[in-house]
């Protein structure tokens, strides 16, 4: 009988030792930690703002403030993260690792931007400016799920290469001098 394992690909690991090293040496790597938390908890409160003025018609202020608080930090998070991706890659955008995620993460930028085009412009009601926020939410966590499973098989992957390092030490150990 096979082991299920060896039926499966083997997955190629998410980062090279190289740009494992520059992503560790990145001070951009510290910056998309600290703004990645800050961004969902800004998410969750503006969507709480959002539901309520949908749900009563009050409180547009709070929740246009909330939005582009949101919008604001999820600029900043593309633009430092795309800085990121060209330390430890090569390039600003679509890294072959992160390619489907820069993808969604696009239209997630389009529609948090035609909110804030609709709030200058004011081509849409404040009703419809506050579905384009809940579209641009949705596809927002689609995006973070993303992320947080590829940080996921970032830290599977590595933790796979420091097990198979420290049991090949273990299979030939440097001669005593």
């Amino acid at each position: 009988m096979s082991n299920a394992n060896t039926l499966k690909p083997k997955r190629p690991p998410l980062y090279t030792p190289e740009e494992r090293a520059r992503r560790d040496a990145s001070r951009w790597t510290l910056v998309q930690g600290i703004l990645a938390p800050l961004q969902f908890v800004v998410f969750l409160i503006s969507l709480y703002f959002v539901l309520y003025f949908l749900a009563t018609g009050e409180g547009y202020l709070a929740a246009t403030i909330s939005i582009v608080i949101k919008t604001l930090i999820l600029y900043t998070i593309m633009v430092t993260g795309a800085i990121w991706e060209k330390e430890v890659f090569g390039h600003y955008l679509f890294a072959k690792a992160f390619f489907w995620e820069d993808f969604v993460s696009m239209f997630v930028i389009l529609l948090h931007t035609v909110y804030m085009a609709s709030l200058i412009w004011k081509f849409l009601t404040p009703e419809e400016q506050m579905w384009v926020a809940l579209a641009a939410y949705a596809i927002y966590v689609i995006n973070a799920a993303q992320f947080l499973y590829k940080l996921r098989l970032a830290r599977l992957s590595a933790q796979a290469e420091d097990e198979a390092a420290a049991a090949a030490r273990a299979a030939n150990p440097e001669p005593v001098k």
